[in-house]
């Protein structure tokens, strides 16, 4: 049988498979990038996040500004945006090392001509789950809002009492054994992948979303102190995604996760003391 001169030939064939790490470590770094522009230049709010940390007061008690914030269909999609958006800022880059892991196994198998597809459904899955908290995320910044408690314009706390409650659920939540087992999940991505690959696309999309969900189970409390530091606040926003990542990608340091638990306890209580018993 003569040979098909328009088939690709084998060498070609393992070069274009070769490139399908570098091809979806591109996509996952335009993401990153994209997501980080767009949380820094205030995704469609009035101010950038870089005036709003300037502006950001202490905790408890941020700045007042004039004007009232006005929820409605469009302000809450965009307030939806701004949390998704950050959080891809924030857990993409941890989640990159799973993400192409992912890759190098489906270029082993037989799934080895669509690998970058299934990789980027993969990714997709896991951006779905935080997809998910943005909308619960949306709903509790609402709900202070319309209790009193969270501050509109720069969508913070106001409440030192309740600031320090946050801490201190979250420092307890930092030593519970949900923490530990989600926890355990994200600092092993080659026994998560090996337990739960499936093939195809929907397979693809399904570990992806169920690896967000395990990392969603580990991080959700510690978003949650963006409304103790300001949602759009650079630093507190920087701080914990850099936290996030040496979580996952150093688990040989065992002490970090209840030495933060601790911390954050204490200075839940603090605060809390502070607010029951303000200094004359």
């Amino acid at each position: 049988m003569k040979p098909n001169p328009s088939a690709p030939t084998p060498g070609v064939v393992e070069q274009v498979l070769r490139r399908d790490g570098s091809i979806v470590l591109f996509c996952v770094l335009m993401i990153v990038l994209f997501a980080c522009w767009y949380t820094v230049a205030g995704i469609g709010m009035n101010m950038t996040a870089v005036d709003m940390t300037a502006m950001a007061g202490p905790i408890g008690t941020p700045m007042q500004m004039g004007g009232e914030v006005h929820w409605s269909l469009s302000y809450g999609i965009l307030i939806f945006l701004m949390w998704w958006v950050m959080m891809v800022a924030m857990m993409t880059p941890s989640a990159a090392p799973t993400v192409l892991l992912y890759t190098a196994i489906k270029r082993m198998g037989s799934e080895r001509a669509r690998s970058t597809r299934l990789s980027l459904l993969f990714l997709s899955g896991y951006l779905v789950a935080w997809a998910a908290f943005s909308m619960l995320a949306t709903g509790s910044q609402w709900g202070l809002e319309q209790i009193g408690l969270s501050d509109g314009p720069m969508m913070t706390i106001r409440s030192e009492v309740f600031a320090g409650t946050v801490l201190l659920a979250a420092g307890l939540y930092q030593l519970s054994s949900l923490k530990t087992a989600c926890l355990r999940h994200c600092r092993s991505p080659a026994r998560f992948l090996a337990d739960h690959n499936r093939p195809g696309p929907y397979g693809a999309f399904r570990v992806g979303v169920l690896h967000g969900l395990y990392c969603l189970g580990c991080c959700w409390a510690l978003m949650l102190l963006l409304f103790v530091g300001g949602v759009m606040n650079l630093y507190w926003i920087a701080g914990i995604a850099l936290y996030v990542g040496l979580e996952k990608l150093l688990p040989q340091a065992r002490w970090l996760v209840p030495a933060t638990g601790v911390a954050l306890i204490i200075a839940g209580i603090w605060l809390i003391g502070r607010g029951v018993l303000p200094l004359a």
